[in-house]
């Protein structure tokens, strides 16, 4: 330790803290050994630190302890370190006076601790197996095996040093591969497989200085030669298969370092990935891992910046007169080179791609996928594939251009295209970037209407041709195949109609004028007549995927046209068969349930329950029934008898307003009237009918009631008697004002549609004519049912001259403004408001 840590200990030891001193007996008790203050200071004539515990009546010492770097100490409840003291083979224990003290001394003692782990590493010379050793034995024959234990047996605290030993010789590797080709000329093998596990432990080391000795075009192949004699597998020849390898150069490369990483890079791959597969470790691997992507974007990075090179590449091949074999070359070159960049940071990869824009790299793609040659154009998709990857904006930019609208004609036919086994969603991959709604709107819209006025109706006509009409589909000929379908594969049908769902979910409106103009929808549903299962559900995932805009006019055209049959057949064929085509269904089914979608629910139950109610069992076939019978009872009472009269609502739209004022108006103009012009005048006194009721006073032929009772029509012939102006009585004005406020409290109880009602065909000019149109009402209200007789004639034959009870009675189950009145009526007996109405009150 340095003088200058020891002062800044002696300033850190200017806080001394209150402590008891314990030490536990043989009885197992802790015995006080005295109350002190504690601090860590350097022992005396010693650079290690100790803890002092000085008492605090005399300063004499009652406890020194050198802090050990083993973890042997304990700190207990907060205020107590204890720990085990090796030089006396004894318990000791600090209990501190305040939980910040014994904090305080913890603190200083781990970082005492973590300072001796440190300089140990640093500071302790090899002592591994050989202890003695400052340096590597001798590289000769008779020492192998010493070398072997050195590497391979060491600690990892040794390993540093072993790897420093190695780079410290100069000439170790350079003697080791000497002896290499000796005992490789002798055959001796048990030399050999020492040497193999030498150099194996050396690449364990990890040490990337080593391996960039040992990775030099000087020493990689015998390398490679030593690890060719594993004792445990059998002897494999790897230098053969690396000298054999033939680098190609579609350009020749002037670069010697570039060609120098591009080699190396090759080899330590080969390293890794087949001579070492076995025996690294995830370390070793990632050091290695490493050292490939560094040495791909130096390469890429030089080849980049030589001006000479791109501009050699890029003019062969655009020129027509280069071979079909040489242009090959530089495709796969071209690919390589872009799946190269990836190990350049992200800055610099799109200035690259952004160069290769700018030497016409997309004019060259469009060549490539005009080829007759299959590998040549899946090798231009990868490439266009890493752009859409990196910067689709480049792509999209392009295509939208005159000169790249080609392009999306191109990847259409190569989606359509047969290429044996190999993929084919790298064409719909680019078709979907390139359509996406998330690139800039002038782009977009570009794009998409090249597409959709060009290329749809084409990938349409591929799903016809190969599914014959849904009407026929169940011809076969002899041999009980269908009729008119063409090979198509179906994984280019299964890309059509994921491209199709894409279009409905990110252009609904476009899709949908061309769903419903060029029968579409028909089209695609064909499909459904397909053997290929997951074809079938392709097509019901479409459909599913259209349903979900929600778009009424769609849905209409779907029930208009009866277009989910085809779902429905496949369901019903499918039987009890628990699969993905059963799934698919029912999901459709329950989304339209969940959703409420009245127009399809309606459609479904009303045209296919017949075949449908067979599969009753299942909750979503049941749920879409009951939902069915809640919308059709909803409509039942909809139009039920207190409906609004389709037939009149034009005529009571222009009453609303009028009829509105007079509600809002009357309380006020009531107290206003009454207190100035007589009750004779107010009140419109009505003939009594032989049953108690009054008789309409209203201009219009026929006034509007109340409600539209069935039994109005029965009324319509009916002459009331001659007027008769009532006397008025007390019991009169009483049982008015009683019946014109029991109206008004109706007219506020009742809802709008039940004031809509209260409207008459023809228009009211004044406020004398609507009370008395309500009167009319209330009267209308307690005619009799058409069981019983309903004119005044009727009673009259039968001598009923007084309130007809049974006919009350009857009137009380039509409804609540005929039950109100009737309520009244019946208290009233003879008299009271029904008495009133009628014009003739207790004379």
């Amino acid at each position: 330790m340095g003088a200058p840590e020891k002062t800044t200990t002696s300033n850190n030891n200017s806080s001394m803290q209150r402590v008891k001193v314990y030490r536990l007996n043989d009885d197992g008790k802790w015995d006080d050994q005295g109350t002190g203050h504690v601090t860590i200071d350097y022992l005396e004539r010693s650079e290690d630190l100790g803890l002092f515990v000085l008492d605090e009546e005399d300063n004499e010492t009652l406890l020194v302890h050198r802090i050990s770097s083993d973890d042997i100490y304990r700190k207990q409840e907060d205020t107590i370190i204890s720990w085990r003291d090796p030089e006396y083979s004894s318990e000791l224990a600090l209990s501190f006076q305040e939980t910040t003290g014994c904090s305080y001394i913890w603190d200083h003692v781990c970082n005492v601790q973590r300072n001796l782990h440190f300089n140990t590493l640093n500071n302790e010379t090899y002592h591994g197996a050989n202890s003695e050793l400052r340096e590597l034995p001798e590289v000769e024959l008779s020492t192998l095996p010493s070398i072997l234990k050195v590497v391979v047996d060491s600690s990892i605290t040794d390993q540093l040093c072993v790897t420093e030993l190695i780079l410290h010789d100069q000439k170790f590797f350079r003697k080791l591969m000497d002896l290499f080709r000796v005992c490789e000329d002798l055959e001796n093998y048990d030399g050999l497989h020492i040497i193999y596990k030498i150099v194996r432990g050396i690449i364990l080391l990890n040490s990337p200085q080593i391996f960039e000795k040992i990775f030099s075009d000087e020493l990689i192949m015998d390398i490679v030669g030593c690890l060719e004699y594993d004792p445990d597998v059998p002897h494999v020849h790897h230098r053969d298969l690396l000298k054999a390898h033939v680098f190609k150069e579609a350009i020749p490369i002037t670069d010697p370092l570039a060609s120098s990483k591009i080699h190396q890079t090759y080899r330590v791959s080969y390293l890794k990935d087949v001579v070492l597969s076995r025996v690294l470790d995830e370390a070793t691997a990632a050091s290695l891992n490493s050292i490939v992507h560094s040495n791909n974007g130096m390469v890429v990075t030089l080849l980049k910046d030589d001006a000479n090179f791109m501009k050699e590449l890029f003019t062969r091949l655009k020129s027509p007169s280069t071979t079909p074999e040489s242009k090959m070359n530089l495709v796969y070159f071209l690919q390589e080179f872009c799946n190269l960049s990836k190990s350049l940071q992200m800055v610099q990869q799109l200035r690259l791609f952004r160069d290769l824009v700018s030497e016409g790299i997309f004019e060259v793609i469009g060549d490539i996928l005009q080829s007759d040659d299959n590998k040549l154009i899946l090798t231009g998709t990868d490439i266009l594939m890493l752009f859409v990857s990196q910067d689709p904006a480049l792509l999209r930019s392009y295509v939208s251009r005159q000169e790249g609208v080609s392009l999306i004609g191109l990847l259409v036919k190569g989606m359509l295209k047969d290429f044996g086994d190999d993929m084919h969603c790298q064409f719909l991959e680019i078709i979907k970037s390139l359509l996406d709604t998330y690139s800039p709107a002038g782009q977009r819209d570009a794009i998409v209407d090249v597409f959709y006025e060009r290329h749809l109706d084409q990938l349409l006509d591929v799903i016809s041709s190969s599914c014959p009409p849904y009407a026929a589909h169940k011809s076969t000929d002899s041999n009980g195949s269908l009729h008119s379908q063409t090979s198509i594969k179906p994984e280019i049908l299964l890309n059509i109609y994921d491209l199709l769902c894409f279009c409905v979910l990110q252009h609904p409106y476009k899709i949908k004028s061309k769903f419903l103009l060029s029968g579409v929808i028909e089209k695609v549903l064909s499909l459904t007549c397909r053997r290929e299962k997951y074809l079938v559900v392709a097509a019901i995932r479409f459909i599913r995927t259209l349903i979900s805009l929600k778009d009424e006019q769609l849905m209409n055209h779907m029930a208009k046209n009866n277009l989910l049959k085809p779902i429905v057949d496949v369901f019903v064929d499918n039987g009890s068969h628990y699969n993905l085509l059963n799934s698919a269904v029912l999901e459709l089914f329950e989304y339209i349930r969940k959703e409420n979608l009245k127009t399809l629910v309606k459609y479904l139950v009303e045209t296919f329950w017949v075949e449908l109610v067979k599969f009753d069992g299942l909750p979503s076939i049941q749920s879409l029934k009951v939902r069915y019978d809640q919308a059709m009872e909803q409509a039942t009472n909809q139009n039920g008898p207190y409906a609004l009269n389709t037939r009149r609502r034009v005529d009571e739209r222009g009453l609303e307003k009028e009829e509105e004022d007079y509600f809002n108006e009357d309380s006020d103009e009531e107290d206003s009237a009454s207190a100035s012009m007589p009750r004779t005048t107010r009140i419109r006194a009505q003939p009594t009918l032989s049953n108690g009721s009054s008789s309409s006073l209203s201009p219009s032929p026929r006034p509007g009631g109340l409600v539209d009772y069935d039994d109005d029509d029965d009324d319509e012939d009916y002459k009331p008697p001659p007027k008769t102006k009532p006397e008025k009585t007390q019991e009169d004005e009483g049982s008015l004002e009683f019946q014109f406020r029991l109206k008004r409290k109706i007219s506020k109880q009742e809802p709008d549609s039940v004031k809509k009602r209260l409207l008459t065909k023809n228009p009211i000019k004044s406020k004398e004519s609507v009370f008395a149109t309500l009167c009319s009402t209330l009267s209308q209200a307690v005619l009799p049912s058409k069981n019983t007789p309903n004119t005044s004639q009727d009673n009259k034959d039968k001598g009923d001259t007084g309130p007809n009870k049974e006919t009350d009675k009857n009137t009380l189950t039509v409804g609540p403004e005929r039950i109100l009145y009737s309520k009244y009526h019946c208290k009233g007996g003879g008299g009271g408001g029904g008495a009133i109405l009628s014009g003739q009150g207790h004379e």
